[in-house]
């Protein structure tokens, strides 16, 4: 068998944890302590702390201890935590008025475990390869109101567009094609409802809850009439929504339409605000970046010189569009803070955690330390190719969280941004219109401050871009992209494959790279090998390059 990392947080169960406590931050209220300041500018508040106290912190809230933790080595410890240590599932109650009750957040481990893996299908490397093609053909059919020139609302329109690619993609051709003008409304306030106060308490009589809570309820009754219509036909479709309407639970019981629109809810927010947001801040840093968005077009005229289709093999190869978009999210975060409940007594870093006290992660500030990132506040995308590859570090780049329950759709978010820059960058010449460029608070997502208007101007060329179709996609074999193969080694050495099982989530990417050495089997990865042909390795690299969770790695045998 290969070898298996597993996580090594210690544990301390009916006792105190050693270590001292962690310093407290300056300047609370009597009784409120830090509340006024982590209801107004929350991101300012962690960078004060991590400032002033360094990689471990404490806030408080309300009368609740909020501990900071930055850095790597502190990320990981709390990452790795197990769950009945350090819980995401108890810290995210907020969350059950948006997914409803008896869904994700609102189940007992066991349960939520069997529904966030009924989400895998839609994000397994199989399906993958068909969904840049949807992706374009989405774009495509959104330029065509826009004509040669004019001025558009980047991040409004990215909003609107990966609403439509991620519900294609995820949902089906049928869910897609029942989004109108109130779903976009509903979805919105639902969105919207998530706000900071929501952690201290996610039932306040406020107007962003009461919206939310009244979108929750429409959007179940939409949800329900679709899948009441497709079960009186008998049609199948191969999309996300079949696959929920025929899953079930281990003791045999059926997703109920309720569960099955919480699902979908959860499906929705997994593949649009994180590549919304991200792909509005990818075109504005470009703009205010000549110099790469030189690059990126470059790259693009290079890949797709000989009329080569927008597909999965393609987007491979946009290396250098890759890391804009990496380091758009590296500066721009659309999820700024990750908490976890401590449900017993532990340390991290050596600093005593408490049962009852909250665990905080923020990708905004833990990106801007210089320590870990050579010129921290500058939009570098250089940083993640050679020599340097920042974002190898383990833990310390957490746009998508981290550990097992790193976010599933990094790899479709990752994918749609570049197919949608793909087509935008090679049909439409942008510039600024001249709006601040500033960030600023949607709920808890971070996005450019509206307007964020830009002025297009249509390339005329005698090739337009060619977008590919669906039908096919799923079998096709993609191509090592050059930077990947120049990364393999070409030596035949003998080697290994090392599994880091707390991270494996089952996307089955390494099987469709290499299935002669890796297969999938009930959501875990199987090494058919303990000692590899050595021509294998180049291959094997590649696999385990392209794992979403980097939790496959080669080493020397």
């Amino acid at each position: 068998m290969p070898d298996t990392i597993t996580p090594g947080h210690s544990r301390r169960q009916g006792r105190a944890a050693a270590g001292r406590r962690p310093p407290q931050l300056r300047g609370g209220l009597p009784v409120l302590g830090h509340t006024v300041s982590f209801i107004r500018d929350l991101v300012g508040l962690l960078a004060r702390a991590r400032a002033e106290c360094g990689d471990v912190a404490s806030i408080k809230v309300l009368g609740r201890r909020i501990i900071l933790v930055t850095g790597p080595r502190g990320q990981e410890e709390v990452l790795r935590a197990p769950d009945h240590v350090l819980s995401p599932k108890a810290a995210y109650k907020m969350m059950v008025p948006v997914f409803g009750k008896g869904v994700v957040y609102d189940c007992e481990d066991a349960r939520m475990q069997e529904q966030l893996m009924m989400l895998m299908p839609a994000l397994k490397n199989k399906r993958m390869r068909t969904y840049s093609g949807i992706v374009a053909q989405e774009t495509e059919q959104s330029l065509r109101a826009w004509g040669d020139a004019g001025v558009i609302d980047i991040y409004e329109y990215m909003q609107s567009l990966t609403s439509f690619t991620s519900s294609h993609c995820l949902l089906g051709p049928e869910f897609r094609g029942e989004m109108s003008e109130e779903f976009s409304r509903v979805y919105a306030d639902l969105e919207r409802g998530i706000v900071p106060i929501g952690y201290i308490n996610a039932h306040l009589p406020i107007p962003a809850f009461r919206r939310r809570d009244r979108a929750r309820a429409r959007l179940g009754e939409m949800v329900s009439e679709i899948v009441e219509r497709r079960r009186e036909s008998g049609r199948r479709e191969e999309d996300f929504l079949q696959t929920l309407m025929e899953s079930s639970y281990k003791d045999g019981s059926r997703l109920s339409s309720h569960e099955i629109t919480g699902m979908l809810v959860a499906a929705m927010f997994a593949g649009h605000h994180t590549s919304s947001v991200t792909a509005a801040w990818s075109i504005l840093e470009l703009l205010q970046h000549p110099e790469w968005m030189r690059h990126v077009r470059d790259e693009l005229a290079r890949v797709y010189a000989d009329g080569r289709p927008v597909d999965y093999a393609s987007l491979r190869e946009l290396v250098k569009t890759e890391w804009v978009i990496k380091e758009a999210l590296r500066l721009h975060p659309p999820l700024f803070i990750l908490f976890r409940a401590a449900l017993e007594d532990t340390t991290v870093l050596g600093y005593q955690i408490r049962r009852g006290d909250w665990v905080a992660l923020s990708p905004s500030v833990a990106h801007r330390i210089e320590e870990v990132f050579k010129q921290a506040d500058g939009f570098c995308p250089h940083r993640y190719g050679p020599p340097d590859q920042e974002d190898q570090q383990a833990f310390a780049y957490i746009a998508f969280g981290g550990g097992r329950h790193k976010c599933l759709g990094n790899a479709f978010a990752l994918l749609q941004i570049k197919a949608i820059l793909a087509i935008l960058l090679r049909r439409f010449e942008f510039e600024l219109y001249g709006d601040p460029i500033e960030s600023d608070f949607h709920g808890l997502v971070i996005g450019p401050k509206l307007p964020a208007r830009v002025r297009y101007r249509r390339i005329v060329t005698d090739r337009e871009p060619v977008t590919a179709g669906t039908e096919g996609v799923v079998e096709e074999t993609a191509k090592p992209d050059a930077a990947a193969a120049g990364a393999a080694t070409s030596a035949e050495r003998p080697f290994r494959i090392v599994v880091d099982r707390d991270l494996c989530q089952g996307h089955a990417v390494c099987e469709g790279e290499l299935p002669e050495l890796f297969s999938v089997v009930d959501g875990e990865v199987v090494v058919t090998s303990e000692a590899p042909d050595p021509s294998l390795r180049e291959r094997a690299e590649i696999a385990c390059r392209y794992c979403p969770q980097r939790a496959l790695s080669v080493v020397d045998r």
